[in-house]
């Protein structure tokens, strides 16, 4: 627990020291957000702001992370055996790095062309696409001492469905799929100041919860109905939990230091850089914590507002008429004359209820199983 507190307090400290010195350099660098013509006519007053801000996210997250293992370097001998870092933060910090180097390069095409267009969709899609596959078949390939692997071969929902053999082809599929699906979705929630970041801090908290209680039930000697060898304890067959719960507690703790700065009115902008990496994250969590299809309630918001957006295309397409004033869904209600602060604090209670009906879904199939 307390290399999981260390992590988040680095990871905020680092956010909230830091960002200040983004802002100024990436301001003399002229590196702002260039604003879509499109979208509601109050965001031009946010021209000239500064953007990937993500970067300071990430490199919190990495440092936090290191921080988090020396913590652990004084743990006894057997603890720090159980907590096997390198394969499973390679994969999660992996996926996160290389997600967000995809956003960084979008990003970087906008500040230099001065417009909103960036990277194209097809070019973000392939770069997703080899970011998923590579580290999916990482995930996939190398064992731990007690036969585990970061991913399954299996889908999930509070744990693998053992029924539901995926092969590892198909395995690799879904977690492509996880992944571009969850980076997208984050980043069509980055549009007013502050929503996503409020978001995924309860996003990545429920995951911390979920990974947490998994390592305080973690058994490496897994008998067939989910008990240990013994057949006394409730187990969880997964791969280095403590390790997830960090990582997750990092990222967490670094975007709250970072919406002391991006909270409205901005200061700064976290970009595709940040929200490609929360994304890429999210994503490597739900497979590493056996949770894929409760992922889609935790991150509910995410769901919602991506959906918006394929039904205001699909209708557009089809007949021609609109059913969102703007998509996505945040933009509508901003058209219909909610301030944006109302918008972001009313969606921030809607995805911490969804956080919290996910993490109660997980709960509840632990005191199910164990009654």
């Amino acid at each position: 627990m307390r290399a999981v507190l260390i992590a988040a307090v680095v990871a905020f400290l680092v956010t909230l020291l830091g960002t200040p010195l983004a802002i100024k350099g990436f301001a003399r660098l002229k590196y702002s957000q260039p604003i879509r013509v499109e979208g509601p006519q109050t965001h031009l007053v946010k021209r000239g702001t500064p953007t990937m801000g993500g970067v300071v996210i990430v490199v919190a997250t990495l440092i936090a992370y290191v921080a988090g293992h020396l913590a652990l370097g004084s743990l006894p001998t057997a603890q720090i055996a159980q907590v096997a870092p390198t394969m499973t933060g390679l994969v999660l910090l992996g996926v996160c790095v290389f997600s967000g180097a995809v956003g960084f390069i979008d990003d970087w095409l906008k500040v230099r062309e001065r417009n909103s267009a960036g990277l194209s969709e097809r070019g973000k899609l392939i770069g997703q696409l080899v970011v998923g596959v590579a580290f999916g078949i990482v995930a996939l390939t190398f064992e731990s001492t007690n036969g585990q692997t970061v991913a399954s071969t299996t889908l999930s929902f509070v744990r693998d469905i053992d029924w539901l053999d995926l092969s590892k082809y198909g395995a690799v599929a879904l977690f492509v799929l996880v992944v571009m699906g969850t980076t997208n979705a984050v980043n069509l929630t980055d549009g007013l100041d502050g929503l996503v970041s409020g978001v995924s801090i309860m996003v990545l908290s429920a995951y911390g919860l979920v990974a947490f209680w998994q390592y305080r039930h973690w058994c490496a000697d897994i008998a067939p109905g989910g008990y240990n060898a013994s057949g006394l304890q409730y187990c969880y067959a997964v791969r280095d939990p403590l390790e997830v719960a960090m990582l997750a507690a990092a990222a967490a703790g670094a975007l709250v230091g970072f919406l002391w700065w991006n909270a409205s009115p901005a200061k700064i902008f976290m970009g595709d850089t940040g929200a490609f990496a929360l994304g890429g994250l999210v994503a490597a969590m739900a497979v590493a914590t056996r949770t894929v299809l409760l992922l889609p309630i935790i991150g509910g918001l995410y769901v919602i507002i991506t959906m918006s957006l394929v039904i205001q295309r699909i209708s557009f397409k089809t007949t021609g008429k609109r059913v969102f004033l703007n998509s996505p869904l945040h933009h509508h209600f901003e058209l219909k004359g909610w301030s944006e602060i109302n918008v972001v604090i009313r969606f921030w209670v809607i995805g911490g209820i969804f956080a919290a009906i996910g993490l109660g879904i997980f709960y509840g199939a632990f005191l199910t199983a164990t009654s």
